[in-house]
């Protein structure tokens, strides 16, 4: 006997796939979505992009001080004689002190050799990671050096800042006080500002000849100008 085949039953239209309302409709309801995170996908990213560049600044700073200790690096010529006050003499009352770089300050320069490691390079590179402005901060009355047989006596305060490599000269450059907003922001929604230094510091270059007195003197706790002799407690 031969049995009749059975006829397939048609589906509906509507169950044989999303319209094409329905598909706008998605597509609307996903870029609204993605409106809504997209501005914290910003803020992450760039965040973590300046706290890498921060980071990486930072590092280029202690190279830069381990260079200057064992004498790897040469001493800034810049020399800055502090007013005698603790703000003055870690240069964080004012920019007059320390000013900004321009296009003719003899910086130094960051780069990375074979090995990726950071280095430290002579002015006038080509090209670099970051730029280093550095300052002696010579307190009055105070023999940094041994003229003759150049090693250190009271040793020197250090004024530095690291700028980005991209800062341009011809434009308004900054340096962070206590009276401005100039500082650059770990937390940004953006790349950071290109003329803002991404890190600023003091430190002390010493060695075993500096005295404790001349360490008071860089914290303005003595003067030699008024007392000689005067000695820290």
């Amino acid at each position: 006997m031969i049995k009749p085949k059975p006829q397939q039953i048609s589906q509906l239209s509507g169950e044989s796939g999303f319209t094409i309302i329905e598909s706008l409709v998605a597509i609307i309801i996903v870029a609204i979505l993605l409106a809504a995170i997209a501005p914290t996908i910003v803020i992450a990213t760039a965040t973590r992009v300046q706290s890498k560049r921060v980071e990486l600044a930072t590092q280029a700073v202690r190279t830069f001080i381990d260079g200057l200790k064992i004498g790897a690096v040469t001493p800034p010529t810049t020399t800055i004689t502090p007013d005698g006050t603790l703000a003055g003499n870690l240069l964080t009352t004012n920019t007059t002190s320390m000013p900004v770089p321009t296009a003719t300050t003899s910086l130094y320069c960051v780069t990375k050799d074979a090995n990726n490691n950071l280095t430290i390079t002579a002015p006038n590179c080509t090209s670099n990671l970051f730029y280093i402005q550095a300052a002696k901060v010579i307190v009055t009355g105070s023999t940094p050096i041994n003229t003759t047989t150049g090693q250190p006596i009271d040793g020197y305060g250090l004024g530095i800042r690291v700028y980005r490599s991209d800062i341009d000269f011809t434009k308004t450059v900054n340096a962070s006080t206590s009276s401005n907003n100039n500082r650059q922001k770990t937390f940004t929604g953006s790349l950071g500002s290109t003329q803002s230094p991404l890190v600023e510091m003091t430190t002390v270059i010493g060695s075993k000849n500096t005295s404790f007195n001349a360490l008071c003197q860089r914290l303005a706790v003595t003067s030699r100008t008024s007392d000689t002799n005067t000695t820290c407690n």
